[in-house]
């Protein structure tokens, strides 16, 4: 295929892209910082006095002085719903007034996870409750279980009252319906090992009749739990491990991933009831990628949370508490990207919180925030289409283990410098409201599959090696991030869905449990054209937790053409590279060694197949190889060179990814001068809308850097470039379809150029 016919093709993919429904692009961009009134820390709300009004009607004027267009406040329960049934919303009201006197827009954060003390009282038999029988008493929080009928019904009702309130105010935008969800908040019961929640009454009423719903009967049960059972009511959530059968562990932690969600629409109905029109959405602690199943609190899937609302989003906070554990540049990506890719289908995503300043708990202090880190996570959020910015928080927290951290201003009401720069930013986007709004990241052809049942095999026997599943992923994203390639996270169930025509490369790291549905779709996507790379013992174990009788499993071995022959364990695995005939080994040495890790798998090809082997391990048997089936091609690597990957890259693996998208044909919306360069980093990511491009050049470094951007467009001709900061001009004129844009860009500074012919 001949460059410009590529280049054609993808601009018609583009076109044609563009004349599918989409979610309606909103006509707001909140900018907010976190503010409530006065200097409580939320959730907590400061006590009205004779001076509220004029001290906040300060606070509100400076933070629209600055540029905010927004204020996030929030709403809690515990103080704003004394007694059963009398509401106080006074602080929300007097907040509301205020705000729009001073033209900001108003962004409400729902809090329930601390309660009035009253609900304990009334609702003792819905304490939550631990897999050893302790029922944890409320310190306000964290409240009772909503799995309990009547908690839940007080939990809903206080959603709608508060909407009704809300809604009634012209200035009033939108709702965060939960902040970092888990079954259970803010509470710490160290003296219990491996804590896990929740076995109250109504959450054990609540797993059984979704085990109604999967099983329909109790024979149907009994046979998949090994169990024999005569009725309902003896079926329970498992506390410990067994030697046996785990479907019940993988039916539990199932179970709670679909009921976060379910509680989540709950939420979703009930402000709904009050306020039929404006967004709502909702935000994690971290991206799901970053958890775990066996989370005792409760474990959430990012992709299963945005489907009720409006946005979901996520809490950042780069700093957070010690310098030894801030995050890196691409945890940083990885944390946005996942979050984006989650929100796909939705068009955006919201940053919930975005840490405002130096981060503490207790005695930790993490290195101060700066208005660096602000330019660079703000515009990173934005250009990966964030269509929404909260800074936590306007003061720093007053009270808890958390006092003085966290502010953009400090405590005394003086301001800071990153307050001021965090400000100039905001005035920026409000300003660009339409550009923003419409615009969304160029379409990934790669799509890097997540699937959080590969983190359950073994069951509650916890041998889930540390970060396994999500270094894995991540040490495919770290390569094409750094080279600039467009690449999206995409669920197991996008596989069962068969809704993978976006892609052209679909890569399954850490896959050893999958079901037989996402084994389905990747057949028939291989079959249909596609291109696959799948790493060790693929479908060894099914969604039951039963192991396939040859592996790769669930009738895999036919698309990769090979059988597993024998298997290892091994920390360190070189894997030499034998035929670099092949597109993905092409540019390799024969003699090259990728690294792999955790299993050395060698395979063998089964009868009548033909297939390309690539690499063997050190005793000389096959373990990379690659095999026509249908119209595309599947290829399988023994053992985990993701996990090899991260957090330390290696040179060939990273060689052999890039070669990935030769082999299966991606085409690249652009390239950099930068591709590649970790040692002075430069992110650039390309957005389009309507009318043309928007290039987000980031500078990671801490140097100066000049910068060759090449943009395929689809017809030579002269283009102008329009500087969205500092509010720039120039024109360029294409060649042979290639738009040549160099630039110098100051250390840790952002540049946004707006392209249009």
């Amino acid at each position: 295929m001949t460059y410009r016919t590529c280049v054609s093709l993808l601009f018609v993919t583009i076109f044609i892209l563009s004349l599918l429904p989409a979610q309606e692009n909103p006509d707001f961009f909140p900018f907010s910082v976190w503010y409530s009134g006065g200097k409580a820390r939320a959730p907590m709300l400061s006590e009205i006095t004779s001076d509220s009004k004029e001290e906040w009607r300060r606070d509100l004027e400076q933070i629209k002085s600055l540029g905010f267009n927004t204020v996030r406040t929030w709403v809690e329960w515990a103080a704003c719903e004394p007694e059963p049934g009398k509401f106080n919303f006074e602080n929300l009201r007097l907040l509301m007034d205020l705000a729009q006197e001073a033209g900001l827009r108003v962004f409400i954060q729902m809090y329930v996870d601390s309660a009035p003390d009253w609900v304990a009282q009334e609702f003792p038999h819905a304490l939550f409750e631990t897999q050893s029988g302790h029922k944890v008493y409320p310190q306000s929080a964290p409240g009772a279980c909503t799995d309990n009928s009547d908690v839940r019904e007080a939990v809903l009702n206080f959603y709608t009252e508060a909407a009704g309130v809300a809604s009634g105010y012209p200035n009033f935008y939108g709702w965060d319906l939960w902040s970092e969800p888990h079954i259970i908040n803010w509470a710490h019961l160290d003296y219990i090992p491996n804590v896990q929640y929740c076995f109250c009454p109504g959450t054990r009423a609540r797993f059984r009749d979704w085990l109604k719903d999967k099983y329909g009967t109790i024979d149907e049960l009994n046979r998949s739990w090994y169990r024999s059972f005569r009725e309902w009511k003896e079926v329970n959530p498992p506390r410990f491990s067994t030697i046996l059968s785990y479907t019940d562990y993988i039916d539990w932690k199932t179970f709670i991933y679909e009921k976060l969600v379910d509680d989540m629409k709950m939420r979703y109905d009930a402000v709904r009831k009050g306020d039929p029109d404006n967004v709502i959405t909702a935000h994690a602690v971290f991206a799901s990628l970053f958890q775990t199943p066996h989370s005792g609190a409760g474990a959430t899937d990012d992709f299963m949370m945005a489907k009720p609302l409006d946005y979901y989003g996520v809490s950042l906070y780069p700093k957070h508490n010690h310098p030894n554990t801030h995050w890196s540049r691409v945890t940083v990506r990885t944390m946005m990207d996942f979050t984006r890719s989650a929100n796909r289908e939705k068009g955006g995503w919201y940053v919930g919180e975005l840490q405002a300043g130096m981060g503490t708990i207790a005695l930790l202090i993490s290195d101060p925030v700066t208005a660096d880190d602000h330019r660079i996570w703000i515009w990173s959020a934005i250009a990966k289409g964030a269509r929404g910015i909260n800074i936590y928080a306007y003061y720093p927290m007053s009270s808890g283990y958390e006092a003085g951290g966290y502010g953009l201003i400090n405590l005394d009401g003086t301001l800071t410098e990153r307050a001021i720069n965090a400000g100039k930013i905001a005035s920026i986007v409000d300003n660009n409201q339409d550009l923003f709004l419409s615009s969304l990241p160029v379409k990934a052809e790669i799509g890097i599959v997540y699937n959080p049942l590969s983190q359950i095999v073994g069951g509650m026997q916890r041998r889930e090696y540390p970060r396994a599943h999500t270094n894995s992923l991540i040490g495919y994203f770290h390569t094409f991030s750094e080279h600039n390639v467009p690449v999206d996270f995409i669920h197991r169930e996008h596989l069962e869905r068969q809704d993978l025509s976006q892609y052209k490369l679909v890569i399954v790291p850490w896959p050893i449990m999958i079901t037989r549905e996402a084994a389905d779709g990747l057949r028939a996507f291989v079959e249909n054209g596609g291109y696959v790379l799948a790493e060790a013992r693929i479908g060894w174990n099914d969604e039951r937790g039963y192991a396939s009788e040859i592996i790769p499993g669930l009738g895999l071995h036919e698309v990769f053409g090979v059988r597993e022959n024998e298997v290892r364990m091994r920390d360190d695995v070189a894997i030499e590279i034998v035929n670099n005939n092949h597109p993905a080994t092409s540019g390799l040495e024969v003699g090259d060694v990728l690294k792999g890790t955790f299993y050395a798998k060698s395979v063998v090809p089964l009868e009548g197949r033909t297939i390309d082997i690539l690499a063997r391990l050190e005793d000389g048997s096959p373990t990379l190889v690659s095999s026509r089936y249908g119209k595309g091609e599947a290829m399988l690597i023994g053992s985990y060179l993701g996990l090899a990957n991260h957090p330390d890259p290696v040179p060939e693996n990273e060689a052999f990814f890039m070669n990935l998208l030769k082999w299966a044909n991606v085409e690249r919306p652009f390239t950099t001068s930068h591709d590649g360069n970790s040692t002075s980093p430069v992110e650039v990511i390309l957005q389009y809308n309507d009318t043309g491009y928007v290039l987000f050049v980031i500078n990671h470094s801490e140097t100066n850097e000049d910068v060759i951007v090449d943009l395929r467009v689809e017809k030579d001709g002269v283009y102008s470039l329009h500087d969205v900061i500092n509010n720039g001009e120039s024109v360029i004129e294409s060649e042979n379809n290639n738009l040549r844009i160099p630039t110098s860009i100051d250390a840790k500074h952002v540049q946004i150029i707006r392209i249009h012919k």
